[in-house]
């Protein structure tokens, strides 16, 4: 069971400390246990409990009525939300189905945005924000790694699910090829790329998590790509990335590489001469199209 400091359900909840305190105060909403310094902190319980008092907030329920609620009836109130609005409060749903493991919550949130926005837009707009609140959790220790692997294997499935569904291009023409570098196993990134061009109809080949340098350029010498891309999240010293680019860049011949994530993020004013920047997923087409000299927005 993680324990969470009052900052951390700041994060995860989108409530303001002031506003939590205030709750537990005047409504005794909350009673989070101390500790010997007298820092609050709640446990996974407490923070579904916030969470689905939150949604009823949001959804015009007053705290003074919620805080005499008992708990079966704050449940059906929360359980009618959830089937009547389909995208009311997707991120609260989408936090409270990582803390609970509640798999068919996660899933039915994320199918309605995706029904509605599209996959493209509900990676952006939903699936991003959603990804950077789990990451300060992991830093600071509040949440399991079982919690961060189920909601990322979750988000990985729906996004190959998705990638299904596409048209694999009839072509001849030289594909681009996405993999990950040997040590990366965060997949979620590349495979929303692989997605993005593969619904602009391009050929691409995905080679997947791990792939060891030799093995990447003998399958580049064998299948010659119009151009490389791949996604770094592990952290790894920055005298390895720059050797490791500049003797792709040698091997390859100069094919165009294309490279995101934090780890070149972070970096990219170093790496540049050696490889394009993408800065986010938003911003993939626009940056590999034209330097590939196609015209796929349409």
């Amino acid at each position: 069971m993680a324990v969470y400091k009052i900052k951390d359900v700041e994060v995860l909840t989108g409530i303001k400390a002031h506003t939590i305190r205030i709750w537990e105060k005047r409504y005794g909403i909350l009673e989070p246990s101390r500790t010997e310094t007298q820092i609050r902190t709640y446990s996974d319980a407490q923070i579904a409990s916030l969470l689905n008092i939150s949604l009823l907030n949001n959804n015009g329920h007053k705290i003074s009525k919620i805080a005499g609620l008992p708990e079966a009836e704050i449940n059906k109130l929360v359980w009618d939300i959830r089937i009547g609005k389909k995208n009311c409060d997707s991120g609260k749903k989408l936090i409270l189905a990582l803390i609970e493991l509640d798999e068919k919550l996660f899933r039915d949130t994320l199918n309605n945005l995706i029904n509605e926005l599209g996959l493209a837009l509900t990676f952006s707009a939903h699936i991003i924000p959603f990804l950077d609140r789990i990451g300060v959790m992991w830093l600071t220790g509040s949440i399991s790694p079982a919690q961060e692997h189920f909601i990322s294997n979750l988000i990985r499935q729906k996004i190959i699910s998705e990638i299904d569904k596409q048209i694999v291009p009839e072509t001849t023409d030289a594909p681009i090829m996405l993999y990950l570098p040997e040590h990366e196993w965060h997949e979620i990134s590349l495979l929303f790329y692989h997605y993005l061009l593969r619904s602009k109809g391009l050929h691409t080949v995905y080679l997947g998590q791990s792939l060891p340098y030799d093995s990447l350029v003998d399958c580049i010498k064998t299948i010659k790509p119009k151009a490389i891309l791949s996604a770094w999240l592990t952290a790894v010293d920055l005298s390895f990335l720059k050797n490791y680019f500049r003797k792709l860049k040698e091997d390859t011949n100069g094919i165009p590489i294309f490279a995101g994530g934090i780890q070149i993020n972070l970096n990219g004013k170093e790496l540049a001469d050696n490889l394009t920047e993408i800065t986010n997923s938003g911003t993939l087409l626009q940056q590999i199209l034209p330097a590939l000299k196609l015209n796929k927005f349409n």
